[in-house]
């Protein structure tokens, strides 16, 4: 009987725990942030490029990563927005 509460306690303290972990970045708001990817390592792209790591060159401005929602105008080069076409 002491084995059975012991399991119950543990798991209920497991539990509680867990809820008090804070959200990971999976759970945060993130936003698209062009502009600042390196080549190959970018999440998407606009206009002719296609998805995930298809950006050719450093700093695609058409090509973005996500980042937490706030950080890009915090990033040097970064642009809520693709360059617009020429």
């Amino acid at each position: 009987m002491k084995n059975i509460n012991h399991l119950i306690s543990t798991a209920l303290a497991s539990l509680i725990a867990l809820n008090a972990l804070p959200a990971t970045a999976a759970t945060q708001a993130t936003e698209k942030c062009y502009g600042i990817a390196k080549a190959h390592k970018n999440d998407c792209a606009a206009g002719v490029l296609g998805c995930g790591g298809n950006a050719k060159k450093d700093s695609d401005p058409n090509a973005y990563l996500n980042v937490p929602k706030g950080l890009c105008a915090k990033i040097v080069g970064g642009s809520l927005k693709p360059k617009a076409d020429e």
